[in-house]
């Protein structure tokens, strides 16, 4: 199966007995491989007679040799999982020695904060979970979800989306449109010694929403913006080499070294905002974060501070 969509990732035209040869089967039993494939990964393959084979889209897909010979990190490639999050933490429970870095092409159940769903076709996008140890307590913990988020930033940056900025307290933004996100989950005791994984999602190369899933708020992606398709082997690499220089101020330094250059991306810096935690609303004015990561607000005169993974924030009448 991989072999055909290695040669089919570019989109081109190929025939039959070009791929029937490269995977060892009979020209007329290409097709029903094909078809296998179409519904395993909800993929659109076109037959046209005369001419072949090929998907509906071009796909970067991964490389598991070159992403390990590139990542201080182990890496795990699947193609297929629930949830990177969820594979992480069986890794872990079955032993798995941290660092190590788990990736898919492709999620079924992908999630994102507050129990929200995350749209993960196949072969389009980033769906990556870092596992780490920690033992430094809660010192290690405090901010590490901003810190993320610079280093992905730097990312997005270096890859070319020059407009990308943060808004607290775990999503990446392009154009007030959502592009990436970051959830973070522990296992252990925060207090002494747990481990934390840290999921990203980017909107690498996704051009349209997948059939029958609705995104609840607008989003965007990279080949979007760059209106070119994104080589997402060479992507997670830079994110690794961001993610281990952040990661080492953090540790070394502490979340305080880097409020100021997250404030200064912070894309709703002095807005008005509606901060929400269930049924209850707060309204206020972002003046910045402190030095944990929980975000200060002035609200009727008065500085005050919010931290949790339940907090929602959204503009206050679009100001």
């Amino acid at each position: 199966m991989q072999s055909l969509l290695r040669l089919l990732q570019d989109g081109q035209f190929h025939s039959g007995e070009e791929l029937g040869a490269a995977v060892g089967v009979s020209r007329a039993a290409i097709w029903k491989r094909l078809q296998a494939l179409e519904a395993e990964f909800d993929l659109q393959i076109h037959k046209v007679r005369g001419r072949g084979y090929r998907l509906e889209t071009p796909l970067s897909l991964l490389n598991g040799d070159l992403l390990s010979d590139s990542s201080p990190f182990a890496v795990t490639l699947l193609q297929q999982v629930d949830s990177t999050n969820a594979e992480a933490l069986r890794h872990l429970a079955s032993g798995a020695v941290p660092p190590f870095l788990i990736i898919a092409e492709q999620q079924t159940a992908g999630r994102g904060r507050r129990g929200r769903s995350w749209a993960s076709p196949f072969g389009e996008n980033l769906y990556y979970s870092l596992v780490l140890r920690v033992s430094g307590g809660m010192r290690q913990l405090e901010g590490l979800s901003l810190v993320v988020g610079l280093a992905l930033l730097q990312t997005l940056r270096d890859a070319g989306i020059a407009d990308a900025g943060l808004k607290w307290p775990n999503d990446l933004l392009v154009g007030g449109r959502k592009i990436a996100g970051i959830l973070l989950e522990l296992s252990g005791d925060p207090a002494d010694v747990c481990h934390v994984v840290i999921g990203i999602g980017v909107n690498i190369n996704m051009r349209v929403a997948p059939q029958g899933e609705v995104i609840g708020q607008p989003w965007t992606s990279m080949r979007q913006v760059l209106g070119s398709q994104v080589d997402r082997n060479q992507f997670i690499a830079s994110l690794n080499a961001q993610l281990e220089r952040y990661l080492q101020l953090h540790q070394a330094h502490g979340f305080a070294s880097l409020r100021e250059q997250w404030e200064g991306s912070h894309l709703w810096q002095g807005r008005m905002v509606e901060l929400a935690a269930g049924a209850q609303a707060v309204h206020g004015r972002v003046l910045g974060v402190d030095d944990t990561g929980a975000l200060r607000l002035e609200v009727d005169g008065q500085e005050k501070v919010f931290s949790g993974g339940e907090l929602s924030l959204r503009l206050h009448d679009d100001s």
